[in-house]
């Protein structure tokens, strides 16, 4: 079923709304969007995506009106060197939403990974644009199955959830809610309380045991630094700074 375009405008009169049954990317269209002025809250949604663009180039799956796939133009007080912080508060926004939308618990795994038991159920790409934070925000609703080749294994809030469907709309507008709140939170409390909020509720930014996805080099995680980049403890001793690439757990 097609979202309730006019609800979601209804329910949330501050952001304007780019609606699509479907395009190639959110996140080409929003940029489009910043460099032609559009105001920060403004919204890209689709029905689908033909070419959903993942981190490193890699695709997101879009298959039509089973997700939320949406990107949204931010001005943020951030300087281009903690620039990633962007990253982390969006991926803090979309865990509070599905956790209040569905119950569900999840984790943050750095840089922009949301988890459902080790699964991947959201996923956040942000790009600086004109001075705009362009975010894109893919969530995985009422999908009933995934590639088995994926790189990392994902679920929907439908699958962890033993089959109940859930609500995009509510998805959603429990989505911008969250956003709205840890934009918030970084204005009165500055990036320091982002980057604490990130580590109480992420197993992966502390103290767990992780592979480079890129050169399968070996650490622990010890934290972030002021710019939101995650710091490795190798197994030599030395802490190094991880600015860019994933992490999987070591199992």
């Amino acid at each position: 079923m097609p979202l309730d375009i006019t609800s979601l405008r209804n329910l949330r009169p501050q952001n304007e709304f780019h609606y699509f049954t479907s395009i190639g990317s959110t996140m080409t269209e929003a940029a489009r969007l910043a460099v032609s002025g559009a105001p920060p809250g403004t919204v890209v949604l689709a029905e689908a995506q033909t070419a959903g663009i993942g981190r490193l180039g890699r695709s997101w799956i879009s298959e039509p009106e089973l997700g939320v796939y949406c990107s949204i133009l931010l001005r943020l007080p951030l300087s281009p060197v903690n620039f990633p912080i962007g990253s982390l508060l969006l991926g803090l926004a979309t865990t509070e939403a599905i956790q209040q939308s569905t119950q569900l618990a999840c984790d943050l795994r750095w840089p922009n990974d949301v988890l459902i038991n080790e699964r991947k159920v959201a996923g956040i790409l942000t790009h600086l644009v004109e001075g705009t934070i362009v975010g894109g925000i893919g969530i995985n609703v009422n999908h009933r199955s995934f590639p088995s080749d994926l790189r990392t294994p994902a679920t929907s809030l439908l699958l962890e959830s033993h089959g109940r469907p859930h609500s995009r709309e509510t998805v959603l507008v429990r989505l911008l809610d969250s956003i709205d709140s840890f934009c918030n939170l970084l204005a009165s409390k500055g990036p320091e309380a982002v980057l604490r909020a990130f580590t109480s509720v992420s197993t992966y930014a502390l103290n767990r045991r992780i592979i480079l996805e890129e050169n399968g080099t070996k650490g622990v995680t010890a934290g972030l630094d002021e710019n939101g980049f995650l710091l490795i403890r190798l197994q030599s001793g030395r802490t190094e700074r991880l600015a860019a690439g994933g992490i999987r757990p070591d199992s």
